[in-house]
């Protein structure tokens, strides 16, 4: 058997504060990473995301949600305008 791995996880907060040793105190990525336990590769990407988002490059939570929603919404109505169209075409020639 294979035991699953676990990984450790880290608040918003901590990531945070960890990024905030970078950019604003001056510690450079692998200095701040050793002090903290964790590894820079992680570190590094954890401050790509935030600058990222300081930049409003990466949407948030609530509107990648609301864009999933919205493009789902989209796809169905326009199934529906589609099966709506080819229902008048064809009631149409039965009229006819």
């Amino acid at each position: 058997m294979s035991q699953k791995k676990s990984y450790k996880q880290y608040t918003k907060e901590f990531k945070e504060e960890a990024v905030s040793l970078v950019r604003d105190q001056g510690y450079s990525v692998p200095e701040a990473a050793k002090s903290l336990g964790i590894s820079a590769n992680m570190l590094y990407k954890w401050k790509e995301k935030i600058e990222a988002q300081l930049e409003n490059q990466v949407l948030a939570e609530d509107e990648r949600a609301e864009l999933k929603r919205l493009r789902k919404e989209n796809k169905e109505l326009r199934m529906e305008k589609e099966i709506l169209k080819k229902a008048s075409a064809f009631f149409a020639k039965e009229m006819k």
